[in-house]
């Protein structure tokens, strides 16, 4: 499933860390937008460490969870749509 993680934050340092930390799970679409294919589990993990960066009392970290039916019909100007990265990396 495709979760779209949308985050906002005062503090530089915790804004660097946060994308940092999620540019592991997505792709970074905009400054502070990231497209992450996930299953639950890596959804659930995905959760837990982020709570333990963002800050409850300044932090606006929003998960958004897309259907296959709703990635299908995502509509974009100026780059790529949603998609599912490959299985395997040749390097």
């Amino acid at each position: 499933m495709l979760v779209l993680v949308t985050y906002d934050s005062p503090n530089d340092r915790r804004r660097l860390k946060l994308s940092n930390f999620l540019e592991g799970y997505g792709r970074r679409v905009q400054y502070s937008v990231f497209e992450c294919f996930l299953t639950l589990h890596e959804m659930q993990i995905l959760y837990r460490r982020v709570e333990t960066i963002a800050d409850k009392s300044e932090d606006n970290v929003r998960f958004y969870w897309l259907s296959r039916e709703a990635v299908a019909q995502v509509k974009t100007i100026g780059s790529d749509p949603p998609c599912e990265p490959p299985n395997a990396y040749i390097v």
